[in-house]
């Protein structure tokens, strides 16, 4: 029986779903007046308001502005007004059939001067009559709820035209304003309801199947072109499909983005040729067809970012940004925002349709910016600004001291043809902290601390071993020359310059590793995903033995469990790095080259371009790169968005290769660069990708070997979690091995673009 009586009465709801327009009834009218006797006979439900009296009293006041009335006189003001009219056939009784209300009010001349009453002179009458003649339209109405009501508050057209295709759902209720008894109603209807209930007398007219390329040209211009039109819709395509059409008939755009308050304002009307969305989107092409088909973020992001502005959102936008499709659905709004963009928007609207604002441009009423405490500034010292770089005198002077006056069998040409090869050696971050001197005798290594120190190169770890693999370089370079190379590893102690003398004799014959002297220039980075075909385990074998006698040990994992776990592993680290203030800059501002100009310009750091990423990724970068966003991300431990890019790039490996040393021992790191400069050779010769993946190693090291890391403790508790599951994973003793790379192998496509390196003339003094 309930069920019946539900399912009935959810029937009589449906039939009313698309009514939005009220009914007027005139009892002064015989006719009008049977039928609101006939309803309100027929129909029990219907409750009746009725306010004249009160409406009345108000309306002879704001006659009289100079005096205050007493009751009396208000009353005989009245009275004198009606002239006799029986106040129940003075004005219109409004009924709503979608509430079931009837509702006595001013009919309509004395309504709007009432109802406006209190907004002159911020609107004049002359200006109420001039809006009263213009036309607005209103694509997409969460937002442009606010819009749309705003500006029928305070009349400011004479049409409105709005178009959403989508109902109202629970989740729009957080910037929407309506009662929940509204879910499942087209958001139109509910919008012109809201805004007849408002002012019964204003002309709304609905587009319920949102915007399309068929209606788009009715909505801009059937029964007369519109004075202005707001965008606040969602879809790629309506954006710029309405702009080029709103364009074609010079009617100007306006859009509020509610972060930051954002507006745009395009005047078309004003600017016939100029570009839509400011120019921005002109390097890309625009075609329909393509345009209303993009449906994964990846294919929508090279036209979102332009219209958005990523650099110009808030850090809370941008930090919600990334978390778009991990932890919630879409971007974040707040009612707050939406009724303050709401407003601005109705306020320049009125303006244009006024003629009295004439700009094009995108603008920001930052609330948070405008009305804050004052920003703190935080001072962050980059240890490297604090240490002098070497030049030629401070690396003659360093190696001075050491000079022999030996007998050396190579020449200028020959010096500089190791140097050449050394140079192109791995470093992390590729920062290549070496400066190179040949004394007529020697080659001297000396390693340049303003190129290295950082947070993350806990000391100097990752620049050893990297002065490691160019050693490694050299004495192969040598060998192929017809020399051998007699390395002298710190002459003045551990851990100080020079780092090495390299002496050279007369070859006595060629050694397994002397043809890994061919992969010196082909061997680079490779970012791009794997095809996970499996490495021969000949290949491992051989990677072992080329390493053997230099005191480091090789592990490769390569079963899918391994590799599931190292993902994990290695992609929570890259995310840890960047929650820790020094990481942050240190990957962001010191070692990301952003374009080729910079990666050109600098000939270090690492190459955006060389990492293989998508352009969702790219912008994900680009979001992280502000230190708020992180901030945020750190306070919400989210961000798990940044780790799928290391993530994906384990997962679609062969293996991931660890190197690690018995212990933290400063020639222990330099023979571990040769290893693994060896390792890297060799996967190259065999067409194996080769990327390494320190974020790891480089926290692990500081943590252990440190009595205090400096890392923050939330963060460090996290990184020894990791370090256990690293452990457990690998099967490296902890005891008695120490982890000091990190990397995967696999088989990819080559990249397009590889690191540059610095002139020889910059680093080489003979």
């Amino acid at each position: 029986m309930l069920s019946q009586i539900i399912s009935d009465r959810l029937h009589v709801g449906a039939s009313n779903s698309h009514v939005y327009t009220p009914e007027f009834f005139r009892l002064n009218k015989e006719n009008d007046r049977k039928k609101l006797e006939a309803l309100l006979t027929e129909n029990s439900s219907v409750v009746v308001y009725d306010t004249l009296m009160a409406q009345l009293k108000q309306l002879v006041r704001t006659a009289h502005p100079k005096k205050t009335l007493t009751t009396a006189e208000t009353e005989s003001l009245v009275l004198n007004h009606l002239k006799g009219t029986p106040i129940e056939e003075y004005g219109v009784w409004v009924y709503y059939p979608w509430s079931s209300k009837v509702v006595h009010i001013l009919d309509e001349n004395e309504f709007i001067n009432l109802r406006s009453n209190r907004n002159k002179y911020k609107i004049t009458e002359a200006e109420s009559q001039l809006l009263a003649q213009k036309k607005v339209g209103v694509i997409g109405l969460s937002v442009g709820q606010s819009v749309s009501v705003t500006l029928a508050m305070e009349r400011a057209f004479g049409e409105l035209r709005i178009a959403d295709f989508d109902d109202l759902e629970i989740t729009n209720l957080n910037r929407l304003r309506s009662g929940i008894h509204n879910m499942g109603l087209l958001k139109t209807v509910l919008v012109a309801r809201e805004i007849a209930e408002i002012d019964p007398f204003l002309k709304v007219v609905c587009f319920h199947e949102g915007i399309t390329e068929k209606n788009i040209g009715q909505f801009l211009e059937q029964d007369g072109k519109l004075d202005v039109l707001i965008d606040e819709c969602d879809s790629i395509d309506i954006k710029i499909l309405s702009r080029i059409e709103a364009k074609k008939r010079q009617i100007p755009v306006l859009m509020e983005a509610s972060d930051r308050a954002t507006i745009d304002v395009e005047r078309f009307d004003l600017e016939p040729n100029r570009p839509i969305i400011h120019g921005w989107l002109d390097h890309l092409e625009i075609n329909f067809e393509v345009l209303k088909n993009l449906k994964t973020s990846e294919e929508k992001v090279p036209y979102m970012l332009p219209i958005s502005g990523v650099e110009t959102l808030s850090p809370r936008m941008k930090a919600s940004a990334l978390e778009v499709g991990e932890s919630i659905v879409t971007w974040p709004q707040l009612a707050s925002a939406v009724a303050l963009g709401g407003g601005i928007t109705a306020d320049i609207c009125r303006r244009i349709l006024l003629d009295q604002f004439h700009q094009s441009g995108r603008y920001f009423v930052d609330i948070e910016e405008l009305i804050g405490d004052p920003k703190e500034t935080k001072t962050f010292v980059d240890e490297a600004a604090t240490i002098a770089p070497l030049n030629r005198e401070t690396s003659l002077a360093l190696v001075a001291p050491f000079v022999k006056n030996d007998n050396n069998p190579i020449s200028q040409n020959t010096a500089k043809q190791i140097v050449e090869a050394a140079l192109l050696a791995p470093s992390a971050g590729n920062n290549q902290p070496w400066k190179w001197h040949f004394d007529g005798n020697s080659l001297w290594l000396l390693h340049d601390l303003h190129r290295s120190v950082s947070f993350g190169d806990f000391r100097s770890m990752a620049s050893y071993v990297a002065l490691g693999a160019a050693i490694e370089n050299a004495a192969l370079k040598a060998d192929e020359l017809g020399f051998q190379t007699e390395v002298i590893p710190f002459p003045n102690g551990g851990w100080k310059n020079p780092f090495a003398q390299l002496k050279f004799s007369k070859n006595t014959g060629k050694t397994p590793v002397s043809e890994l002297v061919n992969f010196i220039q082909p061997r680079h980075t490779n970012r791009a995903d794997g095809n996970g075909q499996s490495i021969s385990q000949a290949v491992f074998d051989e990677m072992h033995a080329l390493i053997d006698g230099l005191g480091a040990r090789f592990i490769h994992l390569s079963q899918p469990d391994q590799l599931e776990k190292m993902a994990n592993l290695i992609g929570t680290s890259e995310r840890l790095r960047i929650f820790i203030t020094e990481g942050h800059f240190e990957l962001f501002q010191k070692e990301l080259r952003w374009d080729n100009e910079q990666a050109v310009k600098s000939r270090d750091g690492l190459d955006l371009n060389t990492f293989e990423l998508s352009i969702a990724e790219h912008i994900g970068l680009r979001l992280a790169r502000d230190p708020q966003v992180v901030d945020y991300l750190h306070q919400w431990d989210a961000g798990t968005g940044l780790e799928r890019l290391s993530r994906r790039s384990v997962k679609t490996s062969s293996a991931v290769g660890i190197l690690t040393i018995p212990e933290f021992e400063s020639e222990r790191l330099l023979n571990a660069g040769r290893a693994l400069e060896r390792i890297w050779l060799l996967a190259t010769k065999h067409g194996i990708a080769f990327q390494p993946m320190l974020a790891p190693i480089l926290h692990f090291v500081r943590i252990l070997k440190s009595e205090n890391s400096q890392i923050k403790p939330d963060i460090e508790t996290r990184f020894l979690k990791l370090y256990d599951d690293f452990v457990t994973t690998s099967g490296l003793a902890r005891e008695t091995e120490l982890p000091v790379f990190l990397f995967r192998l696999g088989y990819a496509n080559e990249p397009d673009v590889k690191s540059f390196r610095l002139p020889i003339e910059d680093v080489y003094y003979s």
